[in-house]
């Protein structure tokens, strides 16, 4: 029976391999004409909001003190992104009062991960492969911001959001390593971290054809 660490470390495989596919198809096409960064920035305040209310949620549900501490720091992280990125569209010149984040409801991945019920899957799905996914979504969008001469933007993200998701997926993977230590634990983690990147990939496609959004940070 493999460790903890084994099944971890070969989770991780798989997740890499799956957030690099999308992330080069994320890299692969420019947005539309009129998706400008702003409007990335715009999309952008929507996850992050949901990934706080996610984080909050789960924090006010769990018993593991560890678990609880680490949502919290990660709930006020993606608060904290909000307002930075908030506070990028207004020097762009958007009018950010005029913007609705939570217009739509819902996104399907926050669904999905709202609808998780177990701390092993809640890691696993959130700050172990989302946070992960979010990083190569950064690096992509932090690219295609130099590529179009908006160093401010690309800076915002590489020297402040990005190391709070490395953060947060490093605090992912440590848990998981304590947390996924049975077979049901494991085949529960891999099954909602995997399910996560493949629904963020349909979505990502799905953007791409219907709205000609690439390139889109994470959160």
């Amino acid at each position: 029976m493999s460790t903890s660490e084994q099944f971890v470390r070969e989770l991780e495989s798989e997740v890499q391999a799956a957030i690099a596919r999308i992330g080069a198809a994320s890299a692969a096409g420019a947005p539309a004409a009129g998706v400008s960064i702003a409007k990335l920035l715009e999309v952008a305040l929507k996850n992050e909001l949901e990934a706080s209310e996610e984080a909050a949620a789960w924090m006010t549900s769990e018993r593991d003190v560890e678990v609880k501490l680490a949502l919290a720091r990660q709930c006020g992280d993606e608060a904290k992104h909000y307002r930075l990125i908030e506070a990028r569209l207004r020097a762009l010149g958007v009018d950010v009062a005029a913007i609705d984040p939570l217009a739509g409801g819902p996104s399907p991945v926050y669904s999905l991960l709202r609808g998780l019920e177990t701390t092993v899957e809640r890691i696993a799905a959130g700050p172990f492969a989302r946070e992960a996914l979010a990083q190569v979504r950064n690096e992509v969008f932090i690219a295609y911001c130099r590529a179009e001469g908006d160093e401010e933007t690309a800076l915002l993200y590489e020297e402040t959001i990005q190391p709070d998701e490395a953060h947060h997926h490093r605090l992912g993977r440590t848990l998981l390593v304590r947390l996924a230590t049975d077979d049901a634990a494991r085949a529960s983690a891999r099954a909602a971290a995997l399910r996560t990147l493949e629904l963020a990939e349909e979505l990502q496609e799905i953007a791409r054809l219907k709205k000609g959004i690439a390139r889109a940070p994470g959160c």
